[in-house]
Protein backbone atom coordinates (compact mmCIF):
# COMPACT_ATOMS: atom_id res chain seq x y z
CA UNK A 1 0.00 0.00 0.00
CA UNK A 2 1.44 3.27 -1.15
CA UNK A 3 1.63 6.42 1.32
CA UNK A 4 -0.66 8.35 -0.88
CA UNK A 5 -3.73 5.73 -0.72
CA UNK A 6 -3.23 5.95 3.15
CA UNK A 7 -3.60 9.74 3.24
CA UNK A 8 -6.57 9.48 0.35
CA UNK A 9 -8.25 6.97 3.42
CA UNK A 10 -7.21 9.76 5.71
CA UNK A 11 -8.88 12.27 3.61
CA UNK A 12 -11.68 10.42 2.54
CA UNK A 13 -13.06 9.99 6.67
CA UNK A 14 -11.94 13.42 7.30
CA UNK A 15 -14.17 15.29 4.82
CA UNK A 16 -17.15 12.55 5.56
CA UNK A 17 -17.06 13.76 9.04
CA UNK A 18 -16.80 17.62 7.92
CA UNK A 19 -20.03 17.16 5.98
CA UNK A 20 -21.84 15.67 9.35
CA UNK A 21 -20.67 17.95 12.36
CA UNK A 22 -21.02 21.60 13.01
CA UNK A 23 -17.73 22.89 13.54
CA UNK A 24 -15.79 21.31 10.73
CA UNK A 25 -12.86 22.84 11.95
CA UNK A 26 -12.57 20.67 15.05
CA UNK A 27 -12.45 17.37 12.72
CA UNK A 28 -9.08 15.24 13.30
CA UNK A 29 -8.08 12.27 11.72
CA UNK A 30 -5.25 10.29 13.24
CA UNK A 31 -3.56 6.95 11.79
CA UNK A 32 -1.79 4.65 13.68
CA UNK A 33 -0.46 1.53 11.75
CA UNK A 34 -0.52 -1.57 12.89
CA UNK A 35 0.96 -4.90 11.85
CA UNK A 36 -1.67 -5.78 9.57
CA UNK A 37 -4.02 -3.26 9.57
CA UNK A 38 -4.64 0.82 9.83
CA UNK A 39 -6.66 2.48 13.13
CA UNK A 40 -8.24 6.16 12.16
CA UNK A 41 -9.16 7.71 15.03
CA UNK A 42 -11.52 10.17 14.47
CA UNK A 43 -11.97 13.33 17.02
CA UNK A 44 -14.74 16.14 16.82
CA UNK A 45 -15.95 18.50 19.21
CA UNK A 46 -17.89 17.22 21.72
CA UNK A 47 -21.23 18.13 21.27
CA UNK A 48 -21.14 16.61 17.74
CA UNK A 49 -19.83 13.29 18.61
CA UNK A 50 -23.52 12.22 18.29
CA UNK A 51 -24.00 13.35 14.83
CA UNK A 52 -20.82 11.04 14.17
CA UNK A 53 -22.68 8.53 15.49
CA UNK A 54 -26.13 8.93 14.67
CA UNK A 55 -29.22 7.10 15.78
CA UNK A 56 -28.55 3.95 17.06
CA UNK A 57 -24.85 4.16 15.52
CA UNK A 58 -26.15 4.39 12.14
CA UNK A 59 -24.18 7.38 10.71
CA UNK A 60 -21.04 5.30 11.94
CA UNK A 61 -21.81 1.86 10.65
CA UNK A 62 -22.10 3.48 7.49
CA UNK A 63 -18.93 5.11 7.62
CA UNK A 64 -17.02 1.81 8.67
CA UNK A 65 -19.11 -0.48 5.66
CA UNK A 66 -17.39 2.34 3.28
CA UNK A 67 -13.99 2.06 4.86
CA UNK A 68 -14.66 -2.06 4.22
CA UNK A 69 -15.32 -1.25 0.54
CA UNK A 70 -12.23 1.07 0.49
CA UNK A 71 -9.92 -2.13 2.62
CA UNK A 72 -11.44 -4.83 -0.43
CA UNK A 73 -10.43 -2.48 -3.23
CA UNK A 74 -6.88 -1.27 -1.17
CA UNK A 75 -6.37 -5.02 -0.03
CA UNK A 76 -5.38 -3.46 3.36
CA UNK A 77 -7.79 -3.27 6.32
CA UNK A 78 -9.10 -0.26 7.88
CA UNK A 79 -10.85 0.48 10.96
CA UNK A 80 -12.65 3.43 12.51
CA UNK A 81 -12.37 4.41 15.76
CA UNK A 82 -14.70 7.78 17.17
CA UNK A 83 -12.99 9.41 20.13
CA UNK A 84 -14.63 10.93 22.84
CA UNK A 85 -13.93 13.62 25.28
CA UNK A 86 -11.00 11.97 27.34
CA UNK A 87 -10.11 9.27 25.00
CA UNK A 88 -6.79 8.77 23.86
CA UNK A 89 -5.80 9.33 20.70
Amino acid sequence: MTQLEMVAVDELVREIARALVDEPSAVEVTTVDRDENTVLKLRVAPQDVGKVIGKQGRTARSVRTILGAVSMKLRHRYTLDILEEGDEA
